[in-house]
């Protein structure tokens, strides 16, 4: 599953404007809000979703396309495996289909959103999260987000994350981040594994992953970024590392991410 991470999610703002006219009085004007479409095409070392690594020495592929209007999103996410090991194809193989519908709001500094995440994946039972997630527009943008599956996986994951962006010219930044996920399951398809690494009869619940990532964003044109980015995922608890190891494919708990994304605003 992406996440979000994967990280798809925005809002459509209006501007107000206040003008004098020939100094008899101010006249508000509004902006017309406008749709728009967002399409990113990620370039990746490896997919690794809260925690969980899902691909093995292979590129990883993973096109997206958002479309808002007046603070609705529909977005659609895709996994392309060069050679799939995860499903055990170990040959190119689409994995995964995200589709995610969203409502966003904001209150002077506190931007909310809500929605919900359908993951159609291969080689496992389908997904379905509702979600809320609030963000300060304050120093590092702190974000919690809350998810809950109520499919085929019940349980909650909540992550605190924070981010921030460094301008070194006038329109190339340096992209700072980091968050902290903590995982709850309803449902024993999802246990704790022992310090052997083999599953025990209890439900999962533990402080669960955390992500640092640092990246560029390289404006070509008006339209058109190229986004470089490195990153370093962890498990944060003794419980996470034993299970994030007991069900991984390279029987490791920490993983080196690398990948750059294109991404196109209209």
């Amino acid at each position: 599953m992406k996440g979000i991470s994967k990280w798809r999610l925005g809002a459509v703002g209006m501007v107000l404007c206040l003008g004098i006219s020939g100094g008899l009085g101010a006249e508000e004007k509004k902006e017309a809000p406008k749709p728009y479409a967002v399409g990113v095409t990620t370039f990746t070392n490896k997919y690794v979703f809260r925690g969980y690594e899902s691909s093995k020495d292979s590129l990883v592929i993973q096109p997206a396309l958002t479309l808002g209007y007046l603070g609705v999103e529909v977005g659609l996410w895709g996994n392309l495996d060069l050679k799939d090991r995860y499903t055990g194809s170990d040959k190119a193989n689409w994995n995964e289909t995200d589709l995610t519908l969203s409502y966003t709001n904001e209150w002077g500094p506190v931007k909310v959103s809500g929605g919900g995440v359908y993951y159609a994946l291969d080689g496992a039972e389908d997904s379905l999260e509702l979600f809320v997630r609030a963000s300060g527009n304050v120093l590092l943008s702190p974000t919690i987000s809350v998810y809950r599956e109520i499919l085929n996986y019940p349980g909650w994951y909540i992550n605190l994350g924070v981010s921030h962006s460094f301008p070194l010219t006038q329109t190339l930044t340096l992209d700072l981040a980091a968050s902290v996920g903590y995982q709850i399951s309803d449902t024993d398809k999802i246990v704790k594994y022992d310090g052997a690494l083999n599953p025990t009869t209890e439900r999962y619940r533990a402080l669960h992953d955390g992500l640092i990532s640092v990246g560029l964003t390289i404006p070509l044109g008006k339209i058109f970024a190229l986004k470089p980015m490195v990153g370093y995922s962890l498990a944060l608890s003794t419980d996470a590392k034993n299970r994030i190891k007991g069900t991984s494919l390279s029987n490791a708990e920490n993983f080196f991410l690398a990948g750059v994304s294109l991404t196109a605003n209209f």
